[in-house]
């Protein structure tokens, strides 16, 4: 007996839409320390799911949502000069 394949998932797989673009892969890279930071609070978080957090803990937990927040800012800030027309004075 002869399988019947397709042959759309080999031609589609590497079309080029399929691909982040570069504004994307921009956007991306800008948003990384937003991204890297979250990671570090939820591995704060998960840290003490299964048991009663320290204070060690929660003093990670506070810097790890302080560098969120300072990322987040960060970024909105980048933002709002980069979309700003004109320069300062």
């Amino acid at each position: 007996m002869d399988h019947i394949v397709t042959v759309q998932d080999a031609v589609t797989a590497f079309a080029d839409w399929n691909e982040p673009t570069d504004a994307e892969l921009d956007a991306i890279e800008q948003e990384l320390p937003v991204i890297l930071a979250d990671v570090d609070l939820l591995d704060a978080h998960i840290m003490t799911l299964d048991r009663t957090p320290t204070e060690l803990d929660e003093r990670r937990i506070r810097r790890a949502r302080r560098r969120a927040l300072a990322a987040r800012v960060a970024l909105l800030n980048h933002a709002a000069g980069a979309s700003l027309p004109g320069g300062a004075a």
